[in-house]
């Protein structure tokens, strides 16, 4: 059986949809925020449509085995500096659990940019009824923008 979902992340970021749209083209920017959890993480991107992204990792939680955890990514479109769509794959162990379309838009606002985070999620594999899968998608990407929030704020502070 599988679940949908939705859920979307508005946020205000303090620069330009220019530097926003940066943090998601350039390698060395993106691993500032984008990284997987655990240790021995790859990461391999090719920023443009029909291009896309490979990280791999393994997480080791308290009391529980090491996790391989993977994450696959294809550019569907980039519009300019103000929209970035993409599908993923999230593996653990080899053993796909859910895939996502994401839209982020990027709408430039009189003091910066306003960011919003589209997911629509198809879970393969969940827990109980899957609420809680949900909302550990949605926690961690709202941990990324948090990171993608600090990175831009380093660059340029």
């Amino acid at each position: 059986m599988v679940r949908h979902d939705t859920f979307t992340i508005s946020r205000h970021l303090d620069v330009p949809p220019g530097e926003v749209f940066m943090a998601f083209a350039d390698p060395a920017i993106r691993r500032r925020w984008f990284r997987l959890p655990g240790s021995a993480a790859s990461y391999e991107h090719d920023f443009r449509v029909g291009g896309g992204e490979t990280a791999r990792s393994t997480f080791t939680g308290l009391d529980t085995a090491p996790e391989r955890l993977e994450f696959r990514s294809r550019y569907v479109d980039i519009a300019g500096s103000h929209r970035i769509v993409y599908g993923y794959e999230a593996l653990v162990d080899g053993d796909l659990r859910w895939t996502s379309l994401v839209t982020v838009r990027l709408d430039a606002e009189t003091d910066g940019t306003c960011l919003e985070w589209t997911e629509q999620v198809t879970f393969l594999r969940y827990a109980g009824d899957g609420s809680v899968d949900l909302a550990h998608l949605r926690g961690a990407s709202v941990l990324r923008l948090n990171g993608l929030d600090a990175a831009l704020a380093k660059r340029n502070g």
